[in-house]
Formats: C-alpha cells, structure tokens, sequence
C-alpha cells in the first residue's frame, strides 16, 4: 500500500483534490474526521482535555463543545498549544490504526488529507507529501465567500500557519490550484499517471 500525504493552507483546494485522486481509485483520510473522534467521550484524549481546559467545555450529552473549547484556545497561543499536544498524537493514532485496517483490507493507495501534515508531524506516515498552493489573496478571498468570514481575518488565520515556501519544500508533488477546475484535474491527472509508473516499475524490481 502506498501513502500520499495531502496538504496545503486554508482554501487551497486540498479537498477538490483529495476528491479527484479518490475518482482515480485512491482511499482518501480525512484528519479533520479523524480528528472529531478523539473529542468523543470514552476516548482517552476526552478526560486529558476536560482536565487541562475544565468542565465547562463539557456540553449536556457529555460530549466536549467544541465551540466553547475554541473560544478558550484560539484567543491564546498557549492555551492552542497545550491541546494540540494533547490531541495530536491522539489523532496521529486513530489514524495510524485505520491505515492498519486498509492495508489489511488490500487498498492500494491512500491519501492522507490534513491541513497540520507537517506542523502536527503527521508526514511520517506517508511514503509522498503532495501540496496545494495558492496565493494567499486568492485563498483569502475563496474562503470568504465560502464562510462568510472577512477576508482580513482569513488572511490572519493564512499568515498563523506554515507559508507555501515552507511546505513546497517539504513536499514531492506540487499542485498549484490557482486556476480553473479542469487545470487542478489536468494536475491531478498528471501526477497521478506519473505515480501509476512509479509504482509499476517497483513492483518489477
């Protein structure tokens, strides 16, 4: 089984991506989906963040609100820190046991898709890191029309995380989304046959 590990900022079209490698017969994993399971009550991460931030994130049906939880740790860096060192690892795991779990199933090739692949140190578990870049502007101004958030404050939350630079020159593949569809999939396609060979040619070794 091969692992693809998938990044790339906020807007940068990761998830038009993902979608067509997964048209293309890959497996796709979602460290966001993932990551919602460790918040889950019985998880082990459960009980860690309800005694580092308190009961009061603890919504009625005992599941953690993450609203509450996010009021608490994007107004302090520290406070971010200090769950993401708790979380991280945790979803490092989850998703460690489901790539498990494909490669017992015979899939083939799986795509890690995570925003956090290099901050988190998730890209160890990928054989290849692909990455979506984008000006920042237009970044910026796709996910407000998406969220209806201002564009100032996506370009805040653009300029917290890791620059295109810094991942490019962690990555193997560079998917550059700033253009229409059909130019992303022509990308996608490209790289995606160039792999199918790649492959081919170690399975005959």
């Amino acid at each position: 089984m091969y692992v693809i590990g998938l990044t790339g900022g906020i807007g940068s079209g990761k998830t038009t991506v993902a979608r067509a490698l997964e048209e293309r017969g890959a497996t796709v994993l979602s460290a966001d989906l993932t990551g919602h399971e460790v918040y889950q009550p019985g998880r082990p991460a459960w009980q860690e963040i309800v005694d580092a931030f308190g009961r009061e994130i603890v919504a009625a049906d005992g599941a953690i609100d993450r609203k509450k939880l996010g009021a608490v740790v994007f107004s302090d860096p520290k406070q971010l820190a200090r769950l993401n060192a708790i979380t991280h690892p945790r979803i490092k795991e989850l998703m460690r046991e489901e790539l498990d779990d494909l490669r017992r199933q015979g899939a083939s090739v799986v795509v890690v898709e995570a925003a956090l692949l290099f901050d988190a140190g998730w890209d160890d578990l990928a054989d290849e890191v692909w990455v979506t870049v984008i000006p920042a502007a237009v970044a910026a101004q796709r996910v407000s029309e998406r969220s209806g958030l201002a564009v100032d404050e996506v370009l805040r939350r653009i300029a917290a995380q890791m620059t295109n630079e810094q991942r490019i020159a962690r990555s193997q593949v560079v998917i550059d989304t700033d253009c229409d569809l059909a130019g992303t999939e022509r990308q996608v396609n490209e790289q995606w046959e160039a792999l199918q060979k790649r492959l081919k040619q170690q399975s005959a070794v």
